[in-house]
């Protein structure tokens, strides 16, 4: 038997990957499963972008290895959208930089900064690669509750001295996977404040800043005073533009969390495909149309699928931003085995809260990254076995 480094066996396996599995081996039987677990867009990547990516692919000077801090094209309209939706300057060769997905992206800044021993504030509820990579880089996660009084804000007058103390980092989520909740430009001042105040580092994953609907608009980190002096914000395109499969994103912010998110990353890995990279500087010089365009039909989505899930006593509120439901189980079950229940008798994927935390039980997570029919599909399924057959 080969020996694992005890960090690897004593990291648990991705939640998403154990969902896959039990889909495959369902599917294997025979048994048509929906899948409302995982967060993976099934819309199209726009046409615009697949034809720039086809143009820069011919070009032979996209296959060489690419600059490590990411192309200057890419860089130069994240700084354009900073500039355009925030009014932030940011400098492209400095305060930027090109990942391969921003979930990579994090992974490595938690590494760059963290010693053995050294304490992350996580939210609770939250994403939980926050934890992993907390976890591979030797250090302990600290949870914190989140408000749902608030829209799911952090709850800072709740986060005691002594894990003040302990943590170097706090890691913010908005819009809010799992929770969709969304906060207004005054969170991050007092997150900004909170973090000076506690000499902490501010990491804001904004992977779902332009999946937002009605007037709201997702504001920025970076926005608030002082935010570059301690703050750094990452950007995905996967699920804005449905590029998931391209992995493509950014972190920008306080220059010298990038240059050292730069300095871990050019030692693990060269950068994405410049063609990639060009697609994404397309992307974000665009219109946004194709933006507002997919924003209208998850709008659409949780319209007509909310009142269905309110007759079975699954209660959720309609949230600002994210595709996600996070929704109370009916009375008389767990987050697990609600799910399970689903899982058995309906074959319909369910993440119980309880994935993202403790403070995830009585709750589950639906995606709404399926057509309307097989939504509805789905609605039935569950309603049936709800009354028992």
């Amino acid at each position: 038997m080969i020996p694992l480094s005890k960090q690897v066996q004593s990291l648990p396996a991705y939640l998403f990957s154990l969902f896959h599995k039990k889909k495959m081996a369902l599917t294997a039987q025979g048994i048509d499963v929906i899948d409302l677990g995982i967060g993976a867009p099934d819309l199209s990547t726009p046409p615009f972008i697949i034809d720039k990516l086809i143009q820069e692919v011919r070009k032979p000077e996209n296959h060489k290895y690419p600059p490590y801090q990411g192309c200057a094209e890419f860089k130069q309209a994240v700084s354009d959208v900073y500039q355009r939706r925030f009014q932030v300057p940011l400098d492209m060769d400095r305060e930027i930089l090109a990942l391969i997905g921003s979930k990579e992206g994090i992974a490595h800044l938690i590494q760059s900064v963290l010693d053995p021993g050294d304490g992350v504030l996580a939210p609770d509820p939250g994403y939980p690669v926050y934890q992993s990579a907390v976890h591979l880089a030797y250090g302990v996660t600290i949870p914190y509750t989140l408000n749902p009084e608030e829209n799911f804000a952090p709850a800072f007058d709740h986060i005691s001295e002594r894990d003040c103390a302990r943590a170097k980092l706090m890691i913010l989520n908005y819009p809010n996977n799992p929770t969709g909740g969304t906060v207004d430009l005054e969170t991050y001042e007092k997150a900004v404040r909170f973090a000076k105040k506690n000499q902490l580092i501010l990491l804001q994953d904004a992977a779902y800043d332009l999946v937002t609907f009605g007037d709201y608009h997702s504001p920025s980190l970076l926005q608030a005073e002082g935010g570059k002096d301690v703050g750094i914000e990452f950007g995905s395109l996967s699920k804005s533009f449905n590029m998931a499969g391209w992995r493509i994103g950014y972190a920008a912010g306080n220059e010298e969390l990038i240059q050292g998110l730069a300095l871990v990353k050019s030692n693990r890995d060269t950068g994405q495909f410049p063609a990639v990279q060009k697609a994404g500087a397309a992307a974000l010089n665009s219109s946004f149309d194709s933006v507002l365009t997919n924003n209208r039909t998850y709008d659409m989505r949780f319209n007509i699928i909310l009142p269905e899930l309110e007759e079975m006593n699954i209660m959720a509120e309609k949230p600002r931003g994210t595709f996600f439901i996070w929704a109370r189980v009916p009375e008389g079950y767990t987050s697990q085995s609600f799910a399970e229940k689903m899982l058995d008798e309906a074959g319909i994927i369910l993440t119980p809260g309880t994935a993202f935390g403790q403070q995830g039980e009585g709750y589950i997570r639906i995606s709404l990254t399926h057509p309307v029919e097989r939504l509805h599909e789905a609605v039935l399924r569950m309603k049936k076995a709800m009354k028992g057959g």
